[in-house]
């Protein structure tokens, strides 16, 4: 599992940065991926970046400003030219259903894949399959805004077969029973409890990718105890005023969200294009002084979820 991020701009793209999208790789979880805001050039990003369309399975939107939307009819509709699409699920606030169809109508564009659109009005879980739990909830922005949580079930333990054997416990179909966690007898008398064969509980991993947002609660509650926390730092705090006036937050409103709710790992995203790459360093010093284990975001960065 992994995070890279197509585009890492505030509002419009800069020579050294898209706007805002970021792809979640599952492809040896479930050979799919999952892309959270969908800015303009998107789709040529996923092409530099080696990402296939056809392994999109779930689009999520934040909100509705442009720089989080404007790549999606690219995408949609540059897969439909490619041969057997996967269906694909869209997730965004209410208003995004209008978007898609309008766009799709007057341009006399098409699909050729089932697209189901789910609009989010409220706090809510999104997304819950036999391996992922993905919830939502509303921030602070100008404009409604949600945040999204994605937990990794944990995996469960297995039997373990190599110490069963080990102890000279034969092959046989009790095996099915003790890999029910069931207690049986062998032929020589000796009474195994499966549970006592069990390996470790794999606890799974747990991610929360923020919208554009000044410092909430929601913020806290979703991003309680993950290891990666995605959060928006649109202008170092100097410009603390300004930023809460347009509904964002600062680095040192990011480090603190990142604190208070006992995130392992910080990255900022959504730079002002105020600042250049070379700027990186101070932005994210920034960060550090109140919450070490940040980073900054660049277009393609890559980070490993562990």
């Amino acid at each position: 599992m992994k995070l890279i991020f197509l585009g890492t701009s505030a509002g419009t793209i800069t020579v050294e940065r898209n706007v805002s999208a970021i792809v979640l790789d599952l492809v040896k979880e479930r050979n799919a991926l999952w892309l959270f805001d969908c800015g303009e050039g998107t789709q040529h990003q996923m092409l530099k970046a080696k990402l296939s369309l056809a392994k999109l399975e779930h689009i999520f939107i934040t909100h509705l400003h442009g720089d989080h939307l404007f790549g999606l009819p690219g995408v949609l509709t540059t897969r439909s030219l490619m041969q057997n699409m996967s269906p694909l699920t869209l997730f965004g606030p209410k208003g995004i259903k209008q978007f898609i169809e309008t766009v799709i109508n007057i341009s006399y564009s098409w699909l050729t894949y089932p697209l189901t659109i789910i609009e989010i009005e409220k706090p809510m879980t999104v997304l819950d399959n036999e391996q992922f739990i993905v919830t939502c909830d509303a921030l602070q922005h100008r404009v409604p805004c949600f945040g999204y949580r994605i937990v990794e079930k944990d995996t469960m333990p297995k039997l373990d077969v190599d110490r069963l054997r080990s102890e000279n416990v034969p092959l046989g179909p009790h095996y099915a029973e003790l890999k029910l966690g069931k207690t049986v007898q062998l032929e020589d008398g000796r009474i195994i409890d499966g549970k006592a064969y069990f390996g470790e509980t794999k606890p799974g991993k747990k991610i929360a990718i923020l919208g554009d947002t000044i410092p909430c609660d929601a913020a806290i509650n979703l991003a309680k105890n993950v290891d990666v926390l995605v959060h928006e730092a649109t202008q170092k705090h100097e410009l603390v005023d300004k930023a809460n006036e347009r509904g964002h937050s600062t680095t040192l409103q990011a480090a603190s969200i990142a604190q208070q709710s006992c995130t392992k790992k910080l990255i900022i995203t959504h730079i002002s294009p105020r600042y250049r790459l070379s700027d990186n360093a101070s932005i994210i010093d920034e960060c550090r002084q109140r919450f070490p284990n940040s980073d900054i975001a660049t277009d393609f960065y890559r980070v490993d979820i562990e």
